[in-house]
C-alpha cells in the first residue's frame, strides 16, 4: 500500500463515497458513521503519509504514474513535496472535524442524509486530487469535481438564500475555470513535445509575451477561488448560506486551492510573467486586507463577519506570494495552514450559537459569557489565535508575511498593517457583543457547549498553539521546496 499511499488518500473517500450509496436510506446511522470512519481512515493515511515523507527534499515525493489517455500524452500523475503536503495534511483534518461536526449539526432533511454524506466524500476526493494532482488534465479535472457536490451542499442544505448562494458560487468559480482551461491548453499545445505533466514543463522555457497571457488565464481561475477583491462577492453569500460544516470546508480549504495553484502552477510555469504581475498582485492583496477588514467591522451577522474576515486573512497570503522572497513565501504558506485551522474553528464556533439560539445578529446577544462559560472562552481563544496575538499561530505566519514583503515594498507593509488593526477591532468587538454586557432575557435557557462539539474544536486548539510556539513544526516542511521555486524566479533565499 506504501506505494499507493497518496492514490489510497485520493480515492478512499470515493470508496466510502459508494459504500454510502449502497446502505439503505432509513439506516442513517450507519451513513453517518460510514461517512466519519471513511473520513477518519484518509486521516490515518495521511499521517502514515507524513511519516514517509522527506521535509529536507525540495523535489517530488511519492511519485506514482501510469499512462491514461496516451494519444494526447495525459497521465495519470500524483505526488508531492513541501508545497502540497501540508495542504493535504489540512484537508484530511479540517473533513475529519467537519465531518464530526456534520453529526451535530446537520439533521435530517427530507430522508436525505444519504445524499449529504456522499457528496461530503466526493468533495474530499475532488479536494485531495486537486493538491496532488501533478498532470494538468488531471488537476483540471479534481478541480471541477469540487464545484459539484458544494453546489449541492449548499443549494440543498443551505439557509434561506441558498439556491441564490449556490448559483453564485458555480457561475463565478466555472467561469474562472474556463479561463484557466484556455490556459492549460495554451501550454500543452506550446509545450515539446506536447505534455500536461508539470515535471516536464517546467523544464521548458515559454516566450515573455506568451507567458503573461497564459499566466493572466490562470490568475483568473485561482483569483476567484482565493477569492481577491473584487473576485470576492461569492464568498459571503457562500459562507453565510451554506452548513455549518460545509462552510468549515469552504473557508478551511477551498479557498486555499486558489492560492495553492498559484505556487504550484503560475509561479514555475511563467516565472518571468510572475516578476512582471508583481505589482499589480501587491496591490490587490492590500486592497483585500484592507477592504475586507473595513466590511468585516461593519457586520452585525456574525457568520458575516468572519466570512469577510476570511477576504482580510486571505489577502495576507496573496501579499506574501507577491513579495516574492523566502520570508513571504514562508509566511503565505504557513497562513494558508493557519487560517485554515482558526477561520474553521470560528465558523464552527457561529454553527454550535446559532444551533441554540438560531440567529446569528450580534446586536441580539450579550452577556453569554457568563451563561456559556466553556463556548467563551474557546471563542476568545479563537478570536485571539484570528487577530495574530503571539504565542499563537496566526501572529508567526503574518509577522513572516510582513516581514518578507517589507523587503518588497515599505509602502504595501504599511498600509497592510491596518488590516491588523482592523481585526483586532471587528473580533474584539465581536466578542464585547456576545460575551460581555448583560444577558439578554431570551437567552436565560441557552446550554454551554457540550463535549461533542469541544472534541470537533480541541485538534484545531491544539494545532493553534503547538504551531504559535514551534511553528518549525510544519516550516521546516516547507522551506526546501519554497526555496527551490525561488530559484526558478530568479530570487534571491534570505
Amino acid at each position: 500500500m506504501s506505494s499507493h499511499i497518496l492514490s489510497w488518500i485520493i480515492f478512499a473517500p470515493l470508496i466510502g463515497a459508494a459504500a454510502v450509496l449502497l446502505m439503505p436510506k432509513s439506516k442513517t446511522s450507519w451513513i453517518r458513521w460510514c461517512a466519519l470512519l471513511t473520513t477518519l481512515i484518509v486521516f490515518g493515511l495521511t499521517c502514515y503519509a507524513l511519516s514517509m515523507f522527506q521535509g529536507s527534499r525540495a523535489g517530488f515525493q511519492m511519485l506514482e504514474k501510469a499512462a491514461w489517455i496516451p494519444q494526447f500524452n495525459v497521465q495519470y500523475l500524483v505526488g508531492t513535496d513541501g508545497i502540497s503536503f501540508p495542504m493535504v495534511f489540512l484537508t484530511a483534518l479540517i473533513s475529519l472535524l467537519a465531518c464530526m461536526g456534520s453529526l451535530a449539526h446537520i439533521r435530517v432533511k427530507e430522508g436525505r442524509e444519504k445524499e449529504y454524506y456522499f457528496l461530503f466524500l466526493l468533495l474530499e476526493t475532488g479536494m485531495m486530487g486537486t493538491f496532488l494532482a501533478l498532470d494538468l488534465f488531471l488537476f483540471y479535472i479534481f478541480w471541477e469535481v469540487v464545484l459539484v457536490p458544494m453546489y449541492f451542499l449548499i443549494g440543498i442544505w443551505g439557509g434561506p438564500r441558498r439556491e441564490y448562494a449556490a448559483i453564485k458560487f458555480f457561475l463565478y468559480t466555472l467561469a474562472g475555470s474556463l479561463f484557466m482551461l484556455l490556459g492549460i491548453l495554451a501550454v500543452y499545445f506550446a509545450a515539446s513535445p506536447h505534455t500536461f505533466s508539470m515535471i516536464d514543463l517546467v523544464k521548458m522555457p515559454r516566450d515573455f509575451f506568451f507567458q503573461k497571457i497564459v499566466f493572466l488565464a490562470f490568475f483568473l481561475g485561482f483569483a476567484i477561488k482565493v477569492p481577491i477583491f473584487p473576485f470576492h462577492t461569492w464568498l459571503p453569500d457562500a459562507h453565510v448560506e451554506a452548513p455549518t460544516p460545509i462552510s468549515v470546508i469552504l473557508a478551511g480549504v477551498l479557498l486555499k486551492m486558489g492560492t495553492y495553484g498559484f505556487l504550484r502552477f503560475s509561479y514555475p510555469l511563467f516565472p518571468e510573467a510572475a516578476v512582471w504581475f508583481q505589482p499589480a498582485m501587491g496591490v490587490l492583496a492590500v486592497i483585500g486586507i484592507v477592504y475586507g477588514g473595513f466590511v468585516a467591522l461593519a457586520q452585525t451577522d456574525f457568520k458575516k463577519m468572519v466570512a469577510y474576515s476570511s477576504v482580510s486573512h486571505m489577502g495576507f497570503v496573496l501579499l506574501g506570494l507577491a513579495a516574492m522572497n523566502a520570508n513571504g513565501f514562508r509566511g503565505a504558506l504557513l497562513q494558508m495552514f493557519n487560517h485554515g485551522t482558526i477561520t474553521g474553528g470560528l465558523f464552527l464556533l457561529v454553527g454550535v450559537l446559532y444551533d441554540r439560539a438560531h440567529t446569528r445578529d450580534l446586536n441580539d446577544f450579550g452577556g453569554l459569557g457568563a451563561k456559556m462559560p466553556g463556548y467563551a472562552g474557546i471563542l476568545t481563544f479563537f478570536s485571539l489565535a484570528s487577530l495574530g496575538l503571539p504565542g499563537l499561530s496566526g501572529f508567526i505566519s503574518e509577522f513572516l508575511t510582513l516581514l518578507g514583503s517589507y523587503q518588497y515594498s515599505k509602502v504595501m507593509t504599511a498600509t497592510a498593517t491596518i488590516g491588523i488593526i482592523l481585526a483586532a477591532a471587528y473580533l474584539l468587538y465581536m466578542i464585547q457583543r456576545v460575551l460581555l454586557g448583560q444577558l439578554n432575557p431570551k437567552w436565560t435557557g441557552l446550554t454551554d457547549i457540550n463535549w461533542q462539539e469541544v472534541i470537533t474544536l480541541a485538534p484545531l486548539m491544539v494545532f493553534i498553539l503547538a504551531l504559535g510556539i514551534y511553528p518549525n513544526l510544519i516550516l521546516d516542511y516547507m522551506i526546501p521546496t519554497l526555496d527551490g521555486l525561488l530559484k526558478i524566479l530568479g530570487g534571491a533565499v534570505r
